[in-house]
């Protein structure tokens, strides 16, 4: 990370000159095509004006992806870490930035349509809710200087973004390996003043080892009215969602040698339940030409019944769980945006959330498989708790000649909330105070194809879960909340005539950073930590025909102060699941009028599995996915897509003492090798 600074500046002398960047005065990149137009579709892009490395993915690199999971999606962006547990409908989610997808330390705020949706520990669960054919882009935000979200905001943010007016109907139907099969169906009507969407999809599957059945679907509707001006924009939202999936266990290491696809019986009875429900009113008004508000109220409610067997141990009754939330989520969020002056916009916002959860949490003797159904050998949880927070910020984007551009915002955020105990004990959230997260960023456009950008900012992480530490129980320490100071230089620039390219080089420093997973009761302090890393990416029309991406990031996460885990200091050890590198290379290539070609490499370093990094690392994996898009008539056409086309063999690793004590061994969660999906599209 020495010298960073040097590396830009042959870029620029390299870039000048050449070809057309993306906007100029902006940091952002898109692969594939998002479409804006002026009949009251999304706006582009609530990121752009934030000058840190936002991406997006087009809706052309979205609707023909066939993907068990929509996050999944996210593994064509540059720098996504896929951590794919695959178990039932805890299957995994998608980070970035250093921060992993254990869930003890979870960094990415998530949002649909703009709506946040997050459950309260901060996993990503409600994007399963959304399938791809509903979706017009993915913008991902990077870094701590993006002000309009607080919680769970701290290493950036993730948009998926759906359809909304236009006149379509569209279906996708697809069969593939472990007789999967899925059905999609989107429509979208705009009449006058009114435009209404629809999405309809389904999703069962075999999955890939023994007890490892899945079924799913999801229902969703749009409703906009827009005045005959066009000023005031007026809409509800609406997405539903089930899902019922079996979860095939974890495999020891010999379990793994003997059979990739086998499930152990101790797993027999193990499995999800889980539904989500979403409802969000918009509200956007052009008051004045020089003003306009938008705002959201939405209410979120998430129930999940899950049943999950972790060893085959007879002792105790730790290993053997049942687990089940509820929780509702009721919120606001508003700005309002003055244009001042042609140089200068101001910007103001807030946000309100009410958390109402439930928690319960109980434990089953040893029996294989595990007797659910059997009055448990104890309750560990079953705990109601409240989280509300109180966010608000100011931004202002001030142009004092046309190629600079300075973005200062300020955001605060306060948090209360109460937790009740079965034994009656009642207990108040960790008193953080007004948590303060200034923040500067700035881009300068030294040719119409160059942009230096620079941000700096601050983020931050509090305790979540409905017991200690996170709320003050008797004899519990207090908590300052942990607060990531985050900076970034980069460079956007266009090489060659067609191709986009960015550099960037970035560090987060946080204190008082805490491994917490509320699920499982477990807390690591990890104290101060250091991340940081570079970011390469490329895309680029090489023809009319042929498109190419690549990036490259590399990064690391490490332990800075010397908190010890068993008597040992953590300083100078890596964050544990944090690979050191993440790749991706891509390309279309239509080769006759009706035939498209698709390529996609993707690779992932191995990580450490353990805070005291002795276990070794695990997880790494390179892969292959190839598709062939095939026209029948302007209205129908067939993909074929093959998976891991080199048949490699890979899987998830995680370490078993965080949990309990005894066998400390890894356990791994095998992916699949090979697998071929045929999918039918209709466009009428």
């Amino acid at each position: 990370m020495k010298n960073e600074l040097l590396p830009l500046a042959v870029l620029v002398a390299l870039a000048s000159g050449h070809g057309h960047a993306a906007q100029a005065g902006e940091s952002t990149l898109t692969l594939g095509e998002v479409l804006v137009d002026g009949s009251g579709g999304p706006s582009l892009l609530g990121g752009s004006s934030v000058l840190t490395s936002v991406d997006v993915l087009g809706a052309d690199r979205i609707e023909e992806q066939n993907v068990m999971n929509s996050w999944e999606l996210l593994g064509q962006m540059p720098g996504i870490q896929l951590t794919e547990t695959r178990q039932g409908a805890e299957s995994g989610k998608a980070t970035f930035r250093a921060f992993n997808g254990e869930g003890y330390i979870n960094g990415i705020k998530t949002l649909i349509d703009g709506v946040p949706s997050n459950v309260n520990s901060g996993n990503q669960r409600f994007i399963d809710m959304v399938f791809p054919l509903e979706l017009d882009y993915i913008e991902v935000v990077r870094g701590t200087n993006d002000p309009r979200y607080g919680l769970h905001n701290i290493g950036g943010n993730i948009n998926f973004v759906t359809r909304q007016g236009g006149n379509y109907s569209d279906g996708r139907l697809t069969y593939g390996s472990f007789d999967t099969r899925e059905v999609q169906l989107a429509m979208g009507r705009e009449s006058g003043n009114f435009a209404q969407n629809y999405v309809l999809a389904k999703q069962d599957s075999d999955g890939y080892r023994d007890h490892d059945q899945s079924n799913k679907y999801a229902l969703g509707g749009k409703w906009f009215y827009t005045d005959d001006a066009g000023l005031l924009k007026l809409g509800l939202v609406t997405r539903l969602y089930h899902h019922q999936a079996d979860e095939p266990g974890f495999l020891t290491r010999e379990e793994l040698e003997a059979s990739r696809t086998d499930s152990d019986p101790k797993n027999a009875n193990d499995g999800d339940n889980r539904d989500m429900k979403q409802a969000a009113i918009h509200l956007d008004w052009q008051a004045r030409d020089d003003l306009s508000l938008s705002s959201k109220l939405y209410y979120n409610r998430y129930v999940d019944d899950r049943k999950v067997t972790f060893t085959s141990y007879p002792v105790g009754n730790a290993p053997r769980q049942r687990r089940q939330w509820d929780e509702r989520q009721t919120g606001l969020l508003g700005s309002l945006t003055w244009t001042a002056r042609d140089w200068l916009t101001l910007e103001g916002g807030l946000n309100v959330e009410h958390q109402d959860n439930e928690y319960r949490r109980y434990r089953y003797n040893y029996s294989v498989p595990t007797e659910f159904d059997v009055t448990p050998a104890r309750i560990q949880n079953d705990d109601a708790y409240s989280l509300d927070n109180f966010g608000a910020y100011v931004q202002a984007v001030i142009q004092p000649i046309e190629s600079l551009k300075i973005i200062p915002a300020y955001r605060v955020d306060r948090f209360y909330g109460e937790t009740e105990l079965p034994d009656g004990t009642e207990a108040d959230l960790q008193d953080y105070g007004t948590i303060q997260q200034p923040k500067l960023s700035l881009v300068y456009s030294l040719t119409p194809n160059v942009n230096l950008y620079a941000n700096w900012g601050r983020t931050f992480q509090i305790l979540t879960g409905s017991r200690e530490p996170a709320y003050l129980t008797a004899g519990q320490a207090k908590f300052d909340p942990s607060i990531n100071t985050g900076k970034e230089v980069g460079i956007t620039f266009s090489p060659v005539e067609g191709a986009e390219a960015r550099i960037a080089f970035w560090q987060q420093d946080a204190t008082d950073e805490v491994a917490n997973m509320p699920s499982t009761g477990t807390t690591v302090g990890l104290g101060e930590t250091r991340r940081r890393g570079v970011d390469l990416q490329l895309t680029a029309n090489l023809t009319d025909r042929w498109s190419l991406w690549a990036s490259h990031a590399y990064q690391e996460a490490k332990v800075k102060s010397a908190f010890t885990a068993g008597g040992e200091s953590l300083a100078g050890k890596e964050v544990f699941s944090t690979p050191r590198h993440i790749s991706n290379l891509g390309t279309d290539y239509q080769f006759a009028q009706d035939w498209r070609l698709g390529l996609q490499a993707r690779a992932q370093g191995d990580y450490y599995i353990d805070e005291l990094n002795r276990q070794g690392k695990y997880g790494g994996y390179a892969l292959l996915d190839a598709s062939v898009h095939y026209s029948l008539t302007p209205t129908t056409s067939l993909d074929l897509q093959v998976k891991n086309l080199t048949d490699r063999e890979y899987e998830y690793v995680w370490y078993d003492n965080f949990f309990w004590g005894g066998d400390d061994q890894p356990m791994f969660s095998p992916a699949p090798g090979r697998t071929a999906y045929l999918s039918l599209n209709l466009k009428l």
